[in-house]
């Protein structure tokens, strides 16, 4: 008789979900232990455990939600493991060719523009800091960039079927002219312009770029297998996953 294998619980950004799979993976046939992962907006997340959840570790898509954990004492502090960044995802019709245009379409009045929800999700955020960053050179513009953004995804948590990655209310809003553009994480939009032959994948500016940095924390009472899989993480095949997957290492050498 075989015994079953201990276990760990992530709760995870939804930015992770297509990531995760593989570093679990190499994680358990490693270790033999097992990871039971939860994912969602990180806000939502967050509040899920101030609401009395216990995972066991928490990955978040930001370093804010973590440290709030770490304030109030229900985690260890947030530490950094991983960097994404944001892009603006455009379907042919907003008649964007290039980074460089890319402001003055977004405060078109004829563009729609598409985020996620701040507060809830990291990805809404970051897309109001680069508003912000938006305002230092038109000033304004954030106040237009405010009043129009839809928050399109991200205030509630995706259905345990969801599919990966859960692009999909994204690129259907995209075709059926909901939004013209959508600001989001790099890692997800790629991958669901590599699929749609009307959506393209527009770099910020340097003066508009932003973050994103991902922060893990072992919440109170962890199991200490957590701790290992959060030191796998920041090991170099867990950093080289993360690579392959499209983040940005943190600890991997130059």
């Amino acid at each position: 008789m075989t015994t079953a294998p201990d276990r760990i619980s992530v709760y995870a950004a939804g930015s992770l979900r297509v990531a995760l799979p593989a570093l679990a993976a190499a994680f358990t046939a490693a270790t033999g232990v097992a990871v039971e992962t939860r994912h969602g907006p990180a806000g939502l997340l967050r509040e899920r455990i101030e609401a009395g959840d216990r995972p066991d570790l928490f990955l978040s898509a930001d370093l804010g939600h973590p440290a709030r954990l770490a304030a109030a004492g229900l985690a260890e502090p947030a530490v950094l493991f991983a960097r994404n960044a944001m892009v603006a995802m455009a379907h042919r019709r907003a008649g964007i060719s290039g980074s460089a245009e890319l402001l003055d379409r977004m405060l078109d009045p004829t563009i729609r523009l598409g985020t996620s929800t701040p507060l809830k999700d990291p990805s809404g955020d970051y897309a109001w800091a680069i508003f912000r960053r938006a305002d230092r050179l038109r000033p304004g513009a954030f106040a237009t960039l405010d009043a129009k953004a839809l928050k399109l995804v991200g205030g509630t948590e995706p259905p345990p079927n969801a599919p990966t990655p859960p692009y999909s209310p994204i690129a259907q809003a995209l075709a059926e002219g909901e939004a013209d553009i959508f600001l989001g994480y790099a890692t997800g939009l790629r991958l669901l312009a590599a699929e749609h032959a009307n959506l393209t994948v527009i770099d910020l500016p340097a003066e508009l770029m932003v973050g994103p940095e991902y922060g893990l924390a072992l919440l109170a009472g962890a199991a200490p297998d957590a701790a290992r899989f959060a030191l796998f993480l920041l090991s170099l095949d867990g950093q080289a996953l993360l690579r392959e997957a499209g983040f940005t290492p943190v600890a991997l050498p130059a």
